[in-house]
């Protein structure tokens, strides 16, 4: 009996599709229960096992918002900076050092392109405490600048190498004419591989949100005040160990969390594919 046969089938199709559903459900499952809790009254969150909530209730969104010595908003603004400031700080950097190793001819560029692509396989944590040494030296603990500077001087090796593999599909002809046209390396970048590098650069800028606006381990290791804090720190603060944990406001704010995540993959989810599909091109 031929399996693949079988599945092109039209009774093979839907249960390869319910299989497909089944899983899904599993694994959305929690994020439904976090969205469900979060309607609940505090007192029936692990009593009340239904995903529709028997009695719904905003007083966990309301409380949750105010429940912090700052507003919530502040905690988006801090996140909106430093996101904002990673995503210009990758795509002008990154994309400059991946025009340099595709096309320019520099005294061991094959080396410092190796070392480049080791760093990938460096784990964050070698570097962490030498880095936090050096902006406690220059003074930058407790503010926004070890979030942000670091990404104008092209640290991230993976978006390096994504737009490298992007700009090495392009034909080389185009340098050439833009030479003729008397365009040195720079107005040959910014007037022909940039515009068309748009689905790497859509790539990098989608990814950069997505990591930066999660990335909880940073933001813990160089800001202090409450007042700084990030979205990720703010949910950690409603977990205290010693006064007790507030669940509805912690799910409550969790899901608000989750509404930027959602609405910028959803907005740039066409470019993130297309980005992805023509960087594998070659």
């Amino acid at each position: 009996m031929n399996t693949k046969s079988t599945f092109r089938t039209p009774a093979g199709r839907f249960l390869r599709h319910l299989v497909l559903v089944g899983f899904g459900l599993v694994m959305i499952y929690p994020l439904l229960w976090m969205i469900s809790s979060s309607f609940k009254p505090e007192d029936e969150i692990f009593t009340d096992k239904s995903l529709i909530p028997k009695n719904v209730t905003l007083e966990n969104y309301v409380h949750g918002w105010t429940a912090l010595p700052n507003s919530f908003a502040t905690f988006f603004i801090n996140s909106g900076i430093i996101v904002a400031g990673a995503i210009v700080g990758n795509l002008f950097a990154c994309s400059l050092a991946a025009f340099a190793f595709a096309r320019l001819k520099f005294p061991l560029r094959k080396l410092w392109f190796s070392i480049m692509l080791g760093m990938l396989m460096l784990p964050h944590h070698v570097i962490l405490i030498p880095q936090y040494i050096l902006f406690s030296k220059l003074g930058w603990v407790n503010t926004f600048l070890p979030l942000i500077v670091p990404k104008f001087l092209a640290t991230d090796a993976f978006f390096i190498f994504l737009m490298v593999q992007f700009i090495r599909t392009l034909p080389r002809e185009l340098d050439e004419a833009a030479r003729i046209d008397g365009c040195g390396f720079f107005g040959t970048f910014f007037r022909v591989i940039l515009p068309l590098a748009r689905p790497a650069l859509a790539t990098t800028a989608i990814f950069t949100f997505i990591w930066t606006y999660n990335d909880f381990l940073t933001p813990l290791i160089y800001l202090s005040s409450p007042e700084k804090a990030t979205v990720p720190l703010a949910l950690r603060s409603f977990m205290d160990a010693e006064s007790g944990s507030s669940f509805g406001p912690l799910f409550a704010m969790s899901v608000v969390a989750l509404a930027p995540i959602f609405g910028f993959f959803i907005a740039a989810q066409k470019y993130l594919v297309r980005g992805v599909a023509t960087t594998g091109l070659k």
